[in-house]
């Protein structure tokens, strides 16, 4: 055969077989993604479970306290009937499960059933044991350990409580945002409360709510408030240097075209800047601009948390 036959022959059978290989090591990776993901969020789902059946069992239940959303209404109908709660918890919230099954995904769905029916076991198997009868430790912590629950089983991808769910969809459907949906929702709750139970407790029922909402607002939205500020300026060279080299922060430097000068309408082509720095270090960022250009347009706004990046790798200084 021709030897440049032959070459061109083992290239080809040589760039296949590169090929393939490249597209198997591609393969494993993105198992081993979805094998870490599980296995996380498999166990954010797990203590989130556990949390939230330490709060219905060990402060809430036995005192005949209420919460809202879903699992305030599983809870309103468990005092009222002979109703099993671990039942009323699958009940009240399967049908949540099936417009998240048509309106967010089959994957959701799926996982929220499953730690639903994870909760319902919990209460219904685990002797948690009754800490206080204090009124307003119960309200307080048994929120708070609600609250971790509801919040962790979000980080791993799922519902226990399928207020959110209803409140999704009602808001596509009508003018009002998801926020106007869970006030209007819970305020049927409360007042059912007030009325079944008694006002004291529908009113502990509202500071049971809101630290439970607090605390999934904390668990969600991480430990740390990050700002995201963007930077304009004649001097951007310089700021950028300091945000690295001092602050120990990356920059992403953006081109854009400044649209008014000082002089009047003048455009001209400028660099933006912008980094992300923890709350703490937005003080120390202004002072540091200031020093270089305090004419320098700045910027900020809040982001709830980060991934990759610099921001988590380099401590503050």
């Amino acid at each position: 055969m021709n030897p440049l036959f032959q070459h061109l022959i083992f290239e080809t059978i040589k760039s296949k077989e590169l090929k393939n290989e490249r597209e198997r090591s591609d393969d494993v990776d993105v198992i081993k993604v979805n094998i870490t993901h599980f296995i996380r969020d498999t166990f954010l789902i797990i203590v989130g479970i556990l949390s939230a059946g330490f709060g219905l069992k060990g402060f809430l239940l036995p005192n005949l306290f209420i919460d809202g959303g879903a699992m305030g209404i599983s809870l309103l109908i468990s005092e009222i009937t002979t109703l099993s709660l671990s039942i009323l918890i699958v009940l009240v919230n399967f049908p949540f499960i099936i417009i998240a099954y048509f309106n967010i995904g089959k994957q959701f769905a799926i996982k929220s059933i499953l730690a639903i029916i994870g909760l319902a076991l919990a209460v219904h198997f685990i002797p948690y044991p009754i800490i206080t009868s204090d009124k307003l430790l119960i309200a307080v912590f048994g929120g708070f350990f609600l609250g971790s629950g509801i919040g962790m089983a979000i980080r791993g991808g799922s519902v226990i409580d399928g207020t959110e769910v209803l409140a999704i969809y009602v808001s596509k459907k009508t003018g009002l945002t998801i926020g106007d949906v869970i006030l209007i929702f819970n305020i049927i709750i409360f007042s059912f409360g007030a009325y079944i139970l008694s006002i004291e407790i529908a009113l502990y029922a509202i500071l049971t709510y809101i630290a439970a909402s607090k605390t999934v607002d904390f668990i969600i939205e991480g430990i740390e408030e990050y700002m995201g500020v963007t930077i304009i300026s004649d001097y951007n060279n310089s700021i950028r240097s300091m945000i690295i080299e001092d602050l120990g922060r990356g920059v992403t430097i953006y081109s854009g075209k400044g649209g008014f000068g000082k002089k009047g309408n003048k455009s001209k082509d400028i660099d933006i800047l912008y980094t992300i720095v923890t709350r703490l270090e937005i003080s120390r960022l202004k002072i540091e601009i200031d020093k270089i250009d305090p004419d320098a347009f700045v910027i900020m706004s809040s982001i709830k948390d980060t991934k990759g990046g610099m921001i988590k790798k380099r401590p503050l200084k």
